[in-house]
This record gives C-alpha cells, structure tokens and sequence, in this order.
C-alpha cells in the first residue's frame, strides 16, 4: 500500500476522513496525525492483473515511512477526506503503476483490517483492475516490480515477509473467492 507522495510534506499535511467501527465519518485529522495516533481511517488495495492474469507484485523501497522494503501485492493507498473508495482506487493505481487511462478497478469487498497488535485499523476496500498497459511506479516508492502468475504468488508468501494489511486482503481475497 503507498503511504508517501512525490512530496512527503504534504503527504503528512493531507487531510483524511476519520470514521468510527461502522465506517461511519466521524471526523476530519491531517494524516500525519492519523498514523502518528493510530486513528481509524480508509484505504483502498487494487489488485493489479496483465491480460495474463498475472499479479502485479512489488517490493517497497527501504525509504518508505510504512513497511519498508517488505513485498505487497496490491497498489492503493489511503483514501482522502470526501473522496469515494472508488475514485481512491483510480487515482492509486493510477499513481502507483504509472500509468493513466485505466479501467475502473471493480469493487470486491470491503473489511475492516486491525493490525497484529490490535493498536491500528482501517476500513479497506479490495478492489481488482486490469492493466495491459506498461507499467512505470515511481523509483522512491518501488525497489523491484513484476506480473507473476498466481501460483508463484501462492509460493512466495511464505517465502518473502509480506506488508501486514496487504497479506490481510490477498488472504481474504483468496476466501472470498472459494466462496
């Protein structure tokens, strides 16, 4: 999941939704604030696929506030204050592969994930997209990038160490799908 922008100090200055178990707005706070203070927010995960089929994964650079040089394979992102899951998903996958003119990543699920600790959480939307487009994610934010089929994923998730909300969502992913 990206947690920084092209421009980090404003990154902390953006102002997220603050929204109860419910995923109910109760609030408004910079997310600098809301990451600092482990206040319940929303995210999008944008499961990226090739015309293959195959999954976008990538490994985070060691400079990342969150998560660094751990594995994910979703793209997205917090969602701003006012702004839909829908429109987050977009503008992340967009942001994040590189590239514009995707489709609109389809809506899975929705679930709200809590850290292993139990002192976070956040509402997350699972979405999935379709980029047949080449991809270009940004170097601060991306250390190694590939489309690789399911199988390899499935393989490699005991292998690498794996962002904790995204591994969250890749399994209930993967539930969601046996149902």
């Amino acid at each position: 999941m990206s947690d920084a922008s092209p421009a980090p100090a404003r990154a902390a200055d953006e102002i997220l939704d603050l929204v109860d178990e419910h995923d109910e707005v109760v609030g408004q706070a910079p997310r600098g604030e809301v990451y600092a203070r482990g206040l319940r927010h929303r995210c999008v995960f944008v499961l990226a696929r090739d015309s293959s089929g195959r999954v976008f994964v990538h490994r985070r650079t060691a400079t990342k506030l969150v998560f660094p040089s751990l594995y994910d394979m979703f793209v997205g992102g917090v969602v701003g204050a006012g702004e839909s899951y829908d429109d987050a998903a977009l503008r992340e996958a967009q942001e994040e592969l590189g590239v514009l003119g995707l489709p609109r990543p389809v809506p899975l699920f929705k679930f709200l994930y809590v850290s292993p600790g139990g002192e976070q959480s956040w509402w997350s939307y699972v979405y999935e997209v379709q980029c047949d487009l080449p991809v270009n994610p940004q170097a601060e934010e991306v250390a190694w990038h590939a489309f690789v089929p399911e199988e390899e994923l499935t393989a490699r998730l005991e292998e690498w160490e794996w962002v904790p909300d995204g591994r969250a969502a890749y399994e209930r992913l993967r539930t969601h799908r046996a149902m």
